[in-house]
Parts: C-alpha cells; sequence; structure tokens
C-alpha cells in the first residue's frame, strides 16, 4: 500500500475526514487538486447523502479521493445512565429553548448501506473509524480497486487491522481531535492513550503495514518527523478545519485562535465517546459525569449543539479541536497544501545536511 498510496497522491499529506460537516466536497477536492489526498466523511450521514457528495467531489475533481466510514457499534449495557444523564442535561435543553435527541437514534449509522454504495461506485481509498470491518468486507473493497485504511490506537488493535487483512494503519495519537478511533470503547482505558510518536514507534515494530501518522500534526516539520519516524504519510484535520472551504461553523474556526479556549481534553460529554475538544463551559460542566454510552449520548445532545451552534454560543458547542489548534493557519486549502509541502522539503534538506555535517 505504501508504494500504492505514494503512486496515488503526489503528496504525502492525507486531509483527515472530520463527520460533522467539516469534510465537504469543497475541501476534500482543494486538497487533492494541491495533490494531498482529500477526504470526505460518511460518518451521521445515510447512505445517499455520502453518495451524492461523492458524486459532487467527482464533479469538482479528477483527483484521487477517499471516504470514512463508521463502525456499527455494540449495545450498550447501562440504559439507566443514559436517563440519568438525560436528567442532568434538562436545564441545557431549556436554555437554548430545544428538547433532546432520541438516544436510541441508530447505532450501525447506516454501515451495510453504505458499504453497498461503496461497492457499487469504487473510490480510491476508503478509511474506518471505531473498530475493524471483516476480512470479506476488505477483501470485497480491493477487488473493487479500493485501498483500505483502519485506525488503530494501540499496537494490538494495529495487530488486529493486520489480521483483518487492510492495506494500512491510521495510527491516532492521543494529541488528535475529535473522537478517539478506538476499536472498543473501555472506560477504565481513559486518561492512557499514546502520544502520536510513541505510539508509531511501538506500532511500526508491531506490523508490516504502511502507516499513516495522525495526531496534532499542524507543520510540515512535524510531517518530516513522523516520515522519518516510519510512516508512509501523515493525516492532518486541525490544520485544514480553519481552512477557507472547511464545512465548520465560523464559531468553531474563530475559537481555534480565540485566548477564552486555551487547552483540549478529551471528554464524553458530548457523544459519549472519548473525543478532543477545546474546553469550554459544557465539557467543563458535563464531562466529569458523562457516561460511556455512544452514540446515544451523541443523539442526545444533538439538538443542543446544533442549538447553541445557531446562536453562536461557543460555550455549548463541541468544538473539536487537536493539541495544535493554535497552529492552525486561516489559508485556502490548495495554498496550505503548497505551503506544507514547502515546509516538508525544507524540513528534509535541513536534515540531510546536518547528517552532511557529521
Amino acid at each position: 500500500m505504501s508504494s500504492a498510496l505514494t503512486d496515488l497522491v503526489p503528496l504525502p499529506i492525507v486531509q483527515a475526514p472530520m463527520a460533522g460537516g467539516v469534510s465537504v466536497p469543497q475541501l476534500a477536492a482543494a486538497v487533492s487538486e494541491a495533490g494531498g489526498l482529500g477526504f470526505l466523511a460518511a460518518g451521521y450521514k445515510t447512505a445517499d447523502g455520502m453518495y451524492q457528495e461523492i458524486k459532487q467531489l467527482r464533479g469538482l475533481t479528477g483527483r484521487p479521493f477517499g471516504v470514512n466510514v463508521f463502525m456499527p457499534q455494540p449495545e450498550y449495557a447501562e440504559p439507566a445512565a443514559v436517563d440519568v444523564y438525560a436528567q442532568q442535561l434538562a436545564g441545557e435543553a431549556a436554555w437554548y429553548e430545544t428538547e433532546l435527541g432520541d438516544p436510541d437514534g441508530g447505532r450501525d449509522d447506516g454501515y451495510e448501506a453504505k458499504l453497498a454504495v461503496l461497492l457499487d461506485n469504487p473510490v480510491p481509498v476508503v478509511s474506518f473509524h471505531f473498530g475493524v470491518p471483516s476480512r470479506d468486507v476488505l477483501d470485497s473493497l480491493r477487488r473493487a480497486g479500493t485501498l483500505t485504511l483502519v485506525t488503530a490506537t494501540t499496537p494490538d488493535e494495529a495487530r488486529a487491522v493486520e489480521q483483518a487483512g487492510a492495506d494500512g494503519v491510521i495510527v491516532q495519537g492521543a494529541e488528535a481531535g475529535g473522537h478517539q478511533g478506538t476499536h472498543r470503547d473501555i472506560p477504565e482505558n481513559d486518561g492512557s492513550a499514546i502520544g502520536l510518536l510513541s505510539l508509531l514507534g511501538q506500532i511500526r515494530e508491531a506490523v508490516g503495514l504502511p502507516l499513516v501518522a495522525a495526531g496534532g500534526i499542524m507543520r510540515g516539520s512535524q510531517i518530516a518527523a513522523v516520515l522519518a519516524a516510519g510512516a508512509s504519510a501523515a493525516q492532518l484535520g486541525t490544520a485544514f478545519l480553519a481552512t477557507a472551504e472547511s464545512g465548520a461553523n465560523a464559531v468553531h474556526k474563530q475559537a481555534l485562535a480565540n485566548p477564552l479556549f486555551v487547552r483540549t481534553e478529551l471528554t464524553r460529554a458530548f457523544s459519549g465517546r472519548p473525543a478532543r475538544g477545546l474546553v469550554n463551559r459544557f465539557m467543563r460542566e458535563h464531562g466529569p459525569y458523562a457516561p460511556a454510552a455512544y452514540p446515544e449520548l451523541h443523539h442526545l445532545t444533538s439538538p443542543i449543539r446544533k442549538a447553541a451552534t445557531k446562536a453562536g454560543d461557543a460555550q455549548g458547542m463541541s468544538l473539536w479541536a487537536g493539541q495544535g489548534h493554535r497552529m492552525a493557519r486561516e489559508l485556502p486549502a490548495g495554498r496550505l497544501v503548497e505551503v506544507l509541502a514547502a515546509e516538508l522539503a525544507a524540513a528534509g534538506t535541513a536534515l540531510s545536511g546536518r547528517g552532511g555535517a557529521g
């Protein structure tokens, strides 16, 4: 896959698929046109919604791109905990003049229907989050001409990806914004997420698959660092969040540099799964007692988050962002790819120069 991916796109730069309306076709097209790999996020969309975005993207670029799919989630064993959380959020719903969502809004995210679309209308790359597809699924996509990537957050998860027959591993470090792509959500593991460089080294020794490094990468010099550490490419999310083509709400984009939001944390407050975002009032007040219940909490809090966004209230929004958010640059996405490529080249020149000086 390493040679296949490098043959597919000129630059080792992947735009992370950011669900929730951020990774729109315009963003993916701009990245792909500039020589990187643009990505659509199928998460939280219907199969037809995903298909319509793929058609739109193909109308914007003839370059390769990817589509990210969420894995179905197991049944949640403690619905009473969701009921308690709903009671605790009643004041939030009243404040934003909305109702809480239905926590039983679906667990599989239209997985089978999306796979059917992707097999009938193959795309160059498909990645998976929140688990590992079956070997049959991965083999079917390969026969359709699609490269497959699966997120892993530990060496054991990476071994499972390799055993299932994927073409590569997205190595997601603790620094990454948005949801951690853990295969099983185990509350006892909260706080144990591994930093990217350490994780990259561990997974490189655990599996023989090509690796795509993700987590807090904002500069070309950091891309050079993960390539030197054994990755075939780097996946950047927050770096593209502030671009003009990003579908992120203006309040979300502005929050990246707003001095009110000085740090990020992993929280279950909004979705029930650990996800990294800018620390705001909602996260501080509800994060400490949010249960491990995904996607129940995602459905439950959805109307609150939408109402807060409509009101322009950053304190009630899920402001997903990685640890490098202060380094975000307000550039057109294509221009950002060009700048990252120039920084990567400069870092490589500096590194070779130091080697020669020895």
